[in-house]
Order: C-alpha cells, then sequence, then structure tokens
C-alpha cells in the first residue's frame, strides 16, 4: 500500500516527481547507447575508448553504494561520530588516488599486451594456469552475488521511509530498471549512467549536508562544538579500551581497520578493476585519478561526514538496526524537495554498484567459464547475447535473495569484500609489478584467504563470547565472528600481500613463468607506457 505521509512535510509528490525525471533519463541513456554494445568488446570495455571523465565517475559511482551512505554511515557515524571522517579519507587517499596512481596505467598495458577481459583471464594468461581461472572465477561469482543482494536490501529501508511502499516494490524498481540499460548498453550505458549519477552524488551529499547544518540540531558551529566536546565523537579517535571490553572494541583500532579494509579492498575487487581495462590512454588515467579524488573527498568524506551528526538528530537506534539511522535522520528532518534528490542519490549510488557487480559476474561466467572450458569455439555473437542474458540473471537472482532475505546471504555480504581482496590482492597487485611472481604464489594467496576466513570466523567468535563469560556452541561462535569481518578482511588482505612473494620464492624454479610472456609484458629498456602497446 502506498502511504501519502513519508516525509518531514507531510508530501510525497515531490519525491515520486524527481524520481520518475531520472528513471525516464537512466532509461533514454540507455536506448541511445544500445548501438555501442554490438560485440562483446563494447557490451564489456566500450571498446577500451572511455575517457579520463567518464572513468573517473565510474570509478567512484561503483565505490560509494547505497551501503555506504545508508549502512556505514549510519553505524559508524553512530559509534565514532567525527571521527568516521577518517574513514572517507582514507577512501581518499588510498582507495581512489594511490589506486589510480598504482594499479591503473599496468592494469591497462598489461591486460592489453595479454588480451585479458576478465581478472580471473589475465591471472591464467599471466601466470600461465587454466585452472586458476576457475579457482578464481568461482570464488567471484560466489561473494559477488551477496554483495549484489545487500545492496538491493540497504535501497529498501529509505523507499519504506521516503515514498511509503514495501521494500519489495524497491528492489523490483531498482533490478528493473538496471537490468534494462546495461542489457541494452552495456559498459558504456553505465559510464554515461555513472557520469550522471555521479553528478547527482554530488549535489545530493553538499545539499544534504549543508541544510542538516542548518537546522537548529546543529545550528552550524553550536552542533560540531558538542561532537567535538564528546570524547567518543570528537574527530581525535579515542585510543583507551573500554573496561571490560576487548581490543576489538577499541574505537582507535576499528577505525584503521575500516580505513585499511575500504581502501585497499579496492585494489583487489575486480568490479573497480574493470574500469582500468576500458580507459583509453595514459593521459586519460592521469585525468582520471585527478577528478575520481576530487569526487572521492566529496562524496565519500561528505557521506561520513553526514553519518557523524546523526547523535544530534536521532536518540536511540531504531530497532535496533543501524541502516534505519539514515533514513530515520532525513525522512524527519528535510522537505520532500531536498528528500527525493537524496533518493535519486542514494538511488543512483546502488544502481552503478549493482551494474558494476553484474558485468564483473557475468563476464565471469561468458568469458571464464563459457567460452573457457565449455565451449571454446564459441562465436563473439553468442557470447554478445550469452552475457547480455547472464546480466539479466544476476540481477534476477540477487533481487530474490535480497526480498527473501535469506540469513547465509546476509553473512555472507559481510565477508565478501574482504574474501575477494583478499584472495586476489597480492597476485593481482604482485602480478603487475614483479617478474617472479608465479601461479604457485597466486594459488596459495587465494588458498590461505579462504582458510584464514573460516579459521578467523570460529576463533574470533570464541574469544570475543568467553570473554564475555559465555560457553558458547560453534554456531554461536561462528555468528559472533561475522560481525569481526571488517577485521578478518584486513587480516587476509595483509595476508595475501606476505604469503604471496614467500610462495613466489619458494616455488621460483619450478612454477617460473615463461621468458616469451615475461619479455612482452616487462620491457626490458622502454618503460611500461601505452604507446609500447600501440607500437607492438
Amino acid at each position: 500500500m502506498l502511504s501519502l505521509i513519508s516525509a518531514a512535510d507531510g508530501e510525497v509528490w515531490p519525491q515520486w516527481l524527481i524520481f520518475g525525471i531520472y528513471m525516464a533519463v537512466i532509461l533514454t541513456v540507455a536506448l541511445i547507447t544500445r548501438r555501442k554494445s554490438t560485440s562483446v568488446e563494447g557490451f564489456m570495455f566500450a571498446n577500451k575508448g572511455v575517457g579520463g571523465w567518464l572513468s573517473a565517475f565510474a570509478y567512484g559511482a561503483t565505490y560509494f553504494s547505497a551501503v555506504v551512505f545508508v549502512g556505514y554511515a549510519g553505524k559508524f557515524g553512530w559509534n565514532f561520530g567525527l571521527s568516521a571522517v577518517w574513514i572517507g579519507i582514507g577512501n581518499m587517499l588510498i582507495g581512489t588516488l594511490a589506486a589510480w596512481l598504482v594499479l591503473a596505467n599496468r592494469t591497462k598495458v598489461m591486460t592489453t599486451s595479454l588480451q585479458a577481459r576478465t581478472m580471473p583471464e589475465f591471472f591464467e594468461k599471466r601466470y600461465e594456469s587454466k585452472y586458476i581461472k576457475l579457482f578464481s572465477a568461482l570464488t567471484i561469482f560466489v561473494f559477488l552475488l551477496p554483495y549484489s543482494a545487500s545492496v538491493y536490501q540497504g535501497m529498501g529501508y529509505i523507499f519504506e521511509a521516503a515514498l511509503g511502499i514495501d521494500s519489495v516494490w524497491c528492489i523490483l524498481i531498482l533490478a528493473g530498471l538496471t537490468a534494462a540499460y546495461l542489457f541494452l548498453g552495456g559498459y558504456f550505458a553505465t559510464t554515461i549512467t555513472d557520469f550522471i549519477q555521479g553528478i547527482i552524488m554530488i549535489v545530493g551529499i553538499v545539499v544534504t549536508v549543508f541544510m542538516l547544518l542548518d537546522l537548529p540540531q546543529m545550528n552550524w558551529g553550536e552542533g560540531l562544538g558538542a561532537l567535538f566536546a564528546d570524547p567518543d565523537l570528537t574527530l581525535v579517535p579515542n585510543a583507551a579500551t573500554p573496561e571490560g571490553k576487548t581490543f576489538l572494541d577499541n574505537q582507535l583500532f576499528n577505525i584503521v581497520i575500516l580505513v585499511c579494509l575500504t581502501s585497499f579492498g579496492m585494489w583487489g575487487m575486480p568490479q573497480s578493476i574493470h574500469k582500468f581495462y576500458a580507459i583509453k590512454d595514459k593521459a586519460a588515467i592521469r585525468r582520471g585519478a585527478v577528478i575520481s579524488t576530487v569526487f572521492s573527498a566529496i562524496v565519500g568524506c561528505g557521506a561520513y561526514f553526514m553519518g557523524s551528526m546523526i547523535t544530534r538528530f536521532v536518540s536511540e537506534v531504531p530497532d535496533g538496526n543501524y541502516d534505519r539511522l539514515v533514513p530515520t535522520m532525513i525522512v524527519e528532518n528535510l522537505p520532500s524537495a531536498l528528500l527525493g534528490l537524496i533518493l535519486v542519490l542514494l538511488f543512483s549510488a546502488s544502481m552503478s554498484t549493482l551494474a558494476a557487480l553484474s558485468l564483473s559476474s557475468s563476464s565471469t561466467v561468458t568469458v571464464d567459464f563459457y567460452k573457457g572450458y565449455i565451449k571454446r569455439t564459441a562465436p563473439e555473437s553468442n557470447l554478445n547475447i550469452l552475457i547480455r542474458v547472464l546480466c539479466l540473471v544476476f540481477v534476477a537472482v540477487s533481487a530474490v535473495l535480497a526480498i527473501v532475505e535469506v540469513d547465509a546471504i546476509v553473512s555472507m555480504m559481510s565477508l565478501s569484500w574482504g574474501v575477494i581482496a583478499g584472495c586476489f590482492m597480492g597476485p593481482y597487485v604482485y602480478g603487475l609489478y614483479s617478474k617472479k611472481a608465479n601461479k604457485a604464489g597466486a594459488y596459495a594467496s587465494i588458498i590461505t584467504s579462504l582458510a584464514l576466513t573460516f579459521a578467523l570466523i570460529v576463533g574470533l567468535g570464541y574469544y570475543i563470547l568467553r570473554a564475555r563469560g559465555g560457553d558458547p556452541s560453534f554456531g554461536e561462535a561462528f555468528e559472533a565472528g561475522i560481525g569481526q569481518s571488517p577485521f578478518i578482511g584486513v587480516v587476509t588482505m595483509a595476508a595475501s600481500m606476505i604469503v604471496t612473494p614467500l610462495v613466489n620464492l619458494a616455488f621460483a624454479k619450478k612454477c617460473a613463468v615463461s621468458r616469451e610472456l615475461l619479455d612482452e609484458i616487462f620491457p626490458v629498456k622502454l618503460p611500461m607506457h601505452l604507446e609500447y602497446v600501440r607500437e607492438k
């Protein structure tokens, strides 16, 4: 049932009007760009001719989904106050600027030289091992699916609060719109829509922050002064561990962990690395690095700064659910017209992330599974059709999982970011820079990360519950351990960066990559630049 009373002023039609205009624009873009995706290369990479502006906005829009605006900003803003802004700063400097400077050019050069279209295919050709492609493709598909489902669930709360409709309708609208423009236009359509969505995100977060600061609860300097006066909410994280708690409850420790997880995690996520495959040239990379960093500074830092103000507007966590903090704050305090803009902001953030996840997963199944193992001689036309269909399937399955709210999916989502980054970060980074990187180190990273994740979930669960004086069962310990997924993710990423080079050295002779390949991707006399690839 549609409720007409949702926003602070009791009107809901402005939200629907703004949302309707947004949907019309997105569908128009999908129809206009459909001719740009007639081949697999066009569908997946827009023929590798994407400029710096579009690539930068595509990277940023994929980075910051509704999970950040609703879930992370709400939970960490409530618990850490202004200190949560450090997460956004880390995302800007490490997850964006450093990622572009360290990874973008090398990724473009190597994937072009190796003719690799996905991360598993890059691993296969870089390490001369067909089975690592299967192993990594399975990991990507299994853990990106719950991540995608969680994005749908995150949007449900804001739709219920802002438009008064059931979250199921939100999921169906989001899935239908994402599927439409992704199916019709592929990656080129996503870059155009990401650019539009990125502008909406910038305008939306800036206007929202200024409106909240101007409300009586904040009154600009007065509210900020109150936050600075509270030792648990000030900009300087509290380094003292609460009495009776473990190191896992230390505020400073948690912020460092969250900065590392959400920033370095981008270095191993296939949907973010994909943006470097498709970028046009080195000049576009330099431009994209600057633009993407500015985007991250405004949107990422702005989101966490918005979350830091929650304690001034909300007195308790609604129903014990942190995901309802941000919706409660904005719906109860902002006018309908602005609420419509925020609704589109969150919807845009979710759509861009979902499109990137769907494209990564469907391309993995098509290129790595179907063409790699089932029908190697499949023509490009068939692959183009299959990848489109699989995009629809991935979107549909994610939507169903979000609607039925499978508990296992929610638990897996909590770990998906850290698991994927932990498995692939070492093999990917060392594969770009080290001639000594080999398949033994890559396998070791994936296996170690998966095993370490399970061991830490159980071990930390027992540690936490026993520290509280309990005698937990395996199920209770497992559930408690899932709650420490940020810490687990950081440990697995660190393990990947340590294990990979050690095993590379141990198996340097037995698993060495052929000299012909190394000469191809690591030119001795010429620097790693795009002109070299063109000359080849």
